[in-house]
């Protein structure tokens, strides 16, 4: 049985306008399972399975001390079967190879090089924390990789429903969906790394939900490798230098605290009039240009029934908080923003 992850990529590939025999040719399935699965209305159910002892169990540790041993040289396996044979083991060699390549201590990476990707292929998507304790204020962001084209909501929190509700309006904002996006490793994106093998993961269900809904692929850069989805980490930066502590301070001069709401409003026009007219130093045109021009007829259009439904329990009641009597209406933030400009 399939995994749910590919049953979502299968999905997903059907739905960007794959053949039925392109996508058993990328998965390495057969048609005739791909046909099946396309005609899946749920998604299977992953059954556990108890582990199988082995031959080699007794002998694991053994092999991995070996192996530390000899660092940064490899030990042949043909040589450690000897030694394993002597002390009783009466396993297979391809037993002990399998072991052996599953432990090997990875080589370093090679430092990051840049790539760049055509249009409508690549997003990169990011939780920046601005704000933590009893005012958390966070934001989801996201760069589209040909036209570097950058988009923002401000937030209180990195929950799962918030990122549901979070793509909706990226996805309106934008008026269409990549055909990936690429994500951290975060517990809202992902539950185990590799769980089923090199580059099979094992998703959070609301993103699986969230990608075939859409119709996009999940992709997860490298762990402890911000590096690797460049393009929204350096909007990061741009994001808070040229955006965040401008406003924030402001606000601050007047005994305010900055909250969501009157930082969407204004990164709303900070991103139309500034953020997306700046010529990128690497495109050499600004995203908005680039987005037009190029990369917005590649996007796939949004599905008609993809408005997220959240259910009851994840609408957030209105809470009266005595201690937050620093906030105000909105209107008063953007008298002081409007007084402060002139």
């Amino acid at each position: 049985m399939l995994q749910k992850e590919q049953w979502m990529q299968i999905h997903v590939l059907k739905a960007q306008g794959v053949s039925e025999r392109e996508i058993a040719r990328r998965l390495g399935i057969s048609r005739n399972t791909v046909a099946r699965y396309l005609s899946a209305e749920e998604v299977p159910r992953y059954k556990p399975r108890e582990p199988r002892p082995t031959k080699l169990g007794a002998f694991e540790a053994y092999v991995i001390e070996r192996m530390s041993a000899a660092a940064p040289e490899i030990i042949a396996a043909p040589a450690l079967l000897r030694e394993l044979r002597a002390r009783g083991y009466d396993g297979q060699l391809r037993s002990l190879q399998a072991f052996m390549n599953a432990h090997k201590s990875v080589p370093k990476p090679d430092p990051v090089v840049r790539f760049e990707t055509e249009p409508g292929r690549q997003m990169q998507c990011d939780f920046v924390v601005f704000r933590r304790g009893a005012d958390p204020l966070y934001a989801f962001t996201a760069t589209l990789g040909f036209s570097r084209w950058r988009w923002a909501r401000f937030t209180t929190d990195e929950r799962a429903e918030t990122l549901v509700a979070c793509h909706h309006a990226l996805f309106e904002a934008l008026g269409g969906v990549p055909r990936e996006i690429l994500y951290d490793n975060a517990k809202t994106i992902v539950v185990e790394r590799d769980a089923y093998g090199d580059g099979q993961h094992r998703w959070h269900a609301g993103l699986l939900d969230l990608a075939k809904r859409y119709g996009f692929l999940p992709r997860l850069c490298q762990p402890y490798r911000a590096q690797t989805k460049g393009k929204v980490e350096r909007f990061h930066r741009y994001l808070r230098g040229n955006f965040y502590v401008p406003l924030a301070s402001q606000l601050k001069q007047s005994g305010l605290m900055l909250d969501a709401v009157t930082a969407n409003v204004e990164v709303s026009k900070w991103l139309r009039d500034v953020a997306n007219q700046r010529v990128h130093p690497v495109t050499g045109l600004a995203p908005a240009i680039l987005l037009e021009q190029r990369e917005r007829a590649c996007l796939r259009d949004m599905p008609g029934y993809a408005v997220p439904r959240l259910p009851a329990r994840a609408v957030a009641r209105p809470r009266v908080d005595p201690a937050m009597s620093i906030q105000h209406p909105l209107s008063v933030y953007q008298q002081l923003l409007t007084e402060v400009r002139a």
